[in-house]
């Protein structure tokens, strides 16, 4: 890789290292939720389209989804940026971190992008943490053209090609009849006791599971007051496993589960897809060792390959982008304590001075991947081959 390459993308970065951290600070000072996040995606399409790029907004049919793009290279690089955030605990995933982050790579990368053949191009993909954003937008046709795509998340550890479960998002929705809980009962059905039944079938079915699956739900709606038998209830639950197959048979065995409740009651239910399909992350090799090397040489430590084996990132929609095209999703470690991923202390983190280098250190260690790709020959052609 050209060592002038470097230079300049370490310079740029430099030079851009008040504006991203400003940027990733703003986000995380007003944090929005899926399909929402107005203010979020405007801070960082106007900051690219300030800095010379071609925006689009609303492109797929979504408000708050966008593509900046620079150059006219063949090799199209795509650099998601995510913003969105979780309830009551805010950017508790470091998705402000994310966004500055790709975003200082297209930065880093736009002076170079016709001396490397590039088209750079920032995809603003809202929804993540539910909707599947970036799903909807590949289905769209937004990924048709993109040679490969990147982007890098925060963690309380570094890795470089960690595996994802994939998951499925439903709701179900009893409903039965209402009556008054003490001088009636005998004439009520209670959709209450439906999720009861069936979250103790699942409780039950815990044991039986496949190695990798995993449950986890709320109850969304109980009731309204205990003296009427409640007619409408609903409880929503995350189905994960570690591929496809597994979470299919998965979603099978649980929609038994939610039957159950139906049957015992005497209620009827409904089953209800809240977002699209995540399917597990799998990365690309090649990208996932240039990464890793840029990382080693900007002085971060991410676990061995063999270590990385054992970990699983929770789920993500980049998942479905690695099964349509070469792609990575590495996560960068940032000092959170003790604290994990969806916890209020880790969202304090997404905006300390750690995080901040993360911001920094991702940004260049994408934009460095980024020239070990364009400037190899046989990869550069591999790539292309894979978006024609």
């Amino acid at each position: 890789m050209g060592t002038d390459f470097k230079m300049s993308t370490r310079s740029a970065v430099e030079r851009y290292s008040t504006a991203l951290v400003d940027l990733s600070h703003s986000i995380h000072a007003e944090p929005e939720q899926a399909f929402a996040e107005h203010r979020s995606a405007a801070k960082v399409a106007d900051l690219l389209a300030a800095e010379g790029f071609e925006v689009e907004r609303g492109v797929a049919g979504l408000e708050t989804a966008f593509t900046a793009s620079f150059g006219s290279g063949e090799l199209v690089l795509g650099l998601c940026a995510e913003y969105d955030a979780l309830p009551e605990v805010g950017h508790a995933c470091g998705h402000n971190v994310i966004a500055a982050a790709s975003t200082g790579a297209a930065l880093a990368l736009r002076d170079l992008a016709d001396r490397l053949g590039l088209t750079i191009r920032v995809i603003g993909t809202p929804a993540e943490e539910v909707g599947g954003g970036k799903v909807l937008m590949l289905e769209r046709g937004v990924f048709d053209d993109v040679s490969f795509s990147m982007m890098v998340h925060p963690a309380p550890y570094e890795a470089v090609a960690a595996r994802s479960l994939a998951i499925t998002d439903v709701e179900v929705h009893y409903t039965g009849k209402a009556s008054h809980a003490a001088a009636a009962p005998h004439l009520g059905v209670n959709a209450a006791d439906a999720i009861t039944v069936a979250q103790v079938a699942i409780g039950l079915a815990r044991q039986h599971l496949e190695p990798g699956q995993m449950v986890s739900g709320i109850v969304t709606r109980g009731g309204t007051v205990p003296n009427v038998v409640p007619a409408h209830t609903s409880a929503m639950f995350d189905l994960r496993a570690d591929d496809l197959d597994s979470l299919r048979r998965l979603e099978e065995r649980i929609n038994r589960c939610f039957e159950a409740g139906a049957v015992a009651t005497g209620c009827t239910h409904e089953v209800v897809k809240v977002s699209p399909v995540y399917a597990e992350l799998t990365p690309d090799p090649w990208l996932a060792d240039a990464y890793r090397r840029a990382a080693v040489e900007l002085g971060r430590n991410p676990m061995s390959p063999e270590q990385e084996l054992k970990e699983k990132i929770g789920s993500t929609d980049m998942g479905n982008i690695t099964r349509a095209l070469p792609a990575i999703h590495p996560t960068i470690a940032i000092d959170c304590g003790d604290a994990v991923n969806h916890q209020i202390e880790f969202a304090t983190a997404c905006a300390s001075a750690s995080a901040d280098r993360a911001v920094l250190d991702g940004a260049l260690a994408l934009a460095w991947t980024t020239i070990s790709a364009a400037t190899d020959g046989a990869q550069r052609s591999r790539l292309l081959v894979g978006a024609a």
